[in-house]
């Protein structure tokens, strides 16, 4: 604070000789009172300033809360800060926090010990809070601050009274019908209940509105998060909550399902019409809240606008090629490092020294169709728009788990070569493709996988001259168990090592067929179910094992046995592709420029005749 100068002399450095010259003789006990005393008067002036509450507050965590007046004191100066109001009692046992939605009743013993802490919302009986009572036993006074700061976001919504306890009517109504959609019986498809509820209820682990946070629900779980077997694992979670919109929205004043519920073809409840009887025009809406924020396709976003038919899309979004969003959600980089075009290279160390890299060619994810945003919260206005969002939501979490399996900040030292190369290319917003050089041979494979739903995934491996579609069904249970592409081109090798089939390879190319014809650089897209192929083996317990590629890759975790593995150094390549005539329907057959110089690899002619793998 700058004084005002009065004849050459500075006001406040007066000011302050004067009251040390009057505090001199005193002992500090009593100025300590004095202190105290002047921080317990209340300010009564609305334009209370920022800087008066920061300073307060400063006061207030410096000096030790021993006796009820300190407890009191503090309780208000947190009230302060979260623009909630306070009072007292007449007897001073009891401290008030209030607001217009929600108050805090917090009984104080003669020493300033607290007794309980009670909350009640709007229209409801005050109920004891446990978490809070520990927080102000404890001290923790930051912590409590930020409990009353959640609790004060569940009714974050602009307008008077009578819109706030009307909206929050609704959120309350909503919250009952997705607890009974959750309720609804169902066939248990995994063992785990817990696990079960999360990847395959209707809308996923619903836990109430509770310790002042919202109803939440766990709607996907990746195979790394299921290693800590409890549940309190790691989720992908959406909190429900009411919030202010831009354009009014009818919603429900009641509940929407019928007692009892009438179930439709996809097992979910009928809903009763939004009419003027069932629901009120408000300006607000409902939000999934995502946490973390989802980093999504824009194709994805698209179809969630339909559902809801609000506009997310027209919201403030960075828009991104989907790898470089995913990279920047990881915390590898930030948004501001993308450069037009940019191919992305990635190493993936796994055990013995082994080590994997991948390349995302930017001039084929970059296109406008495959861009992304991170999605942080979808507004709603219906319950029958949560089961469908959810699936989506789904959806896009397994896609992400793959592609992020191999994003990983891993440089390799100067002079060191990865022992796999592999190219990723996209084949749909839901599909891409892994080519991969043959051990011993100019020929490549390709790994197709096609993620149809979060529930239906499926791979399936081309190679020259190959008949043994088992192995599709092995590669598909090693994805399903892990969600690792690392681990699963790993397992790839082992198996072909095993099958011999480079040497089968090798043979055919040595009867005379080039291998080094140029073909366009397209992968041959053909989605496969799991009835397309016969059942295999159990997987070995010591072959798949879960986890993310920076923790369990690192781990002795490994897909393969080490041995088996082919090292060998690649040229450039192309990725395999079959003429559109001879190939499967739908097979994606464009032409994209190599982001590779040098030789290029093509598919063997005799291959693409012949088509010995029926497809």
């Amino acid at each position: 604070m700058e004084g005002k100068m009065s004849g050459g002399v500075d006001t406040n450095e007066t000011i302050l000789s004067k009251l040390r010259s009057k505090y001199a003789d005193k002992p500090w006990n009593e100025t300590l009172q004095l202190v105290r005393r002047c921080m317990d008067k209340s300010k009564t002036d609305s334009r209370t300033s920022e800087l008066y509450l920061r300073c307060l507050g400063r006061l207030h965590e410096e000096l030790n809360v021993s006796s009820l007046t300190a407890m009191v004191s503090r309780l208000e100066m947190i009230a302060k800060q979260r623009g909630l109001g306070s009072h007292r009692s007449p007897t001073e046992t009891t401290c008030y926090l209030t607001s217009d939605m929600f108050y805090l009743e917090v009984l104080l013993l003669p020493g300033g010990d607290v007794e309980d802490v009670k909350v009640a919302h709007h229209g409801e009986a005050p109920v004891s809070w446990e978490p809070l009572l520990t927080l102000l036993r404890s001290k923790r006074f930051d912590d409590f601050s930020m409990k009353l700061d959640c609790l004060s976001s569940l009714y974050n919504i602009i307008g008077d009274n009578e819109t706030k306890i009307k909206v929050y009517t609704a959120l309350q109504h909503l919250e009952r019908d997705l607890l009974k959609i959750s309720q609804l019986p169902r066939p248990l498809i995994d063992h785990d209940l817990h696990v079960d509820t999360i990847l395959n209820g209707r809308i996923g682990k619903v836990t109430l509105q509770r310790e002042g946070n919202p109803l939440s629900i766990k709607y996907y779980i990746s195979p790394y998060d299921l290693l800590t077997d409890n549940d309190d694992a790691e989720c992908k979670v959406a909190l429900v909550v009411a919030g202010a919109s831009d354009s009014t929205h009818r919603l429900q004043m009641t509940s929407l399902i019928q007692k009892p519920p009438i179930i439709n073809s996809e097992g979910l409840p009928v809903f009763l019409p939004l009419d003027n009887v069932t629901s009120e025009v408000l300006p607000a809406c409902f939000f999934l809240k995502l946490q973390p924020p989802l980093p999504m396709l824009s194709s994805f976003i698209h179809k969630m606008d339909q559902i809801t038919e609000m506009n997310l899309c027209e919201t403030d979004l960075q828009w991104l090629p989907f790898p470089w969003l995913l990279k920047a959600s990881l915390g590898e980089t930030s948004c501001s490092d993308y450069l037009e075009g940019e191919d992305a290279h990635f190493f993936v160390p796994l055990p013995d020294n082994q080590m994997h890299g991948y390349v995302l060619a930017g001039d084929v994810w970059g296109v406008e169709g495959l861009r992304g945003a991170l999605v942080h919260s979808i507004p709603f206005t219906h319950p029958a728009h949560v089961p469908p969002l959810l699936e989506l939501l789904r959806h896009q979490a397994a896609i992400n788990t793959l592609l992020s399996s191999f994003i990983t900040p891993h440089r390799p030292s100067e002079g060191s070569e990865p022992d796999l190369h592999c190219e990723v290319l996209p084949e749909s917003d839901s599909s891409f493709s892994v080519s991969f050089p043959l051990h011993e041979s100019d020929c490549l494979g390709v790994l197709l996988v096609n993620v149809k739903d979060s529930h239906q995934i499926t791979c399936r491996l081309f190679t020259p001259c190959s008949k043994d579609l088992s192995i599709d069904e092995y590669i598909m249970r090693v994805l399903k168990r892990c969600m690792c592409i690392p681990l699963v081109m790993r397992a790839i090798c082992r198996r072909l090592a095993q099958n011999g089939s480079s040497g089968v390879i090798a043979s055919t190319l040595a009867a005379g067929y080039s291998a080094h014809a140029v073909a366009p650089a397209a992968c041959l897209y053909t989605a496969v179910s799991e009835a397309d192929v016969p059942c295999a083996p159990p997987v070995d317990s010591e072959t798949v094992h879960t986890g993310p590629p920076s923790a369990m890759i690192s781990q002795n975790a490994s897909v393969t046995d080490d041995s088996c593995v082919p090292a060998s150094p690649i040229c450039s390549y192309f990725v395999m592709s079959v003429p559109a005539a001879q190939g499967a329907a739908g097979a994606n057959t464009g032409c994209l420029a190599n982001p590779y110089p040098g030789t290029c690899v093509g598919v063997l002619q005799s291959w693409s005749a012949s088509n010995p793998l029926g497809i």
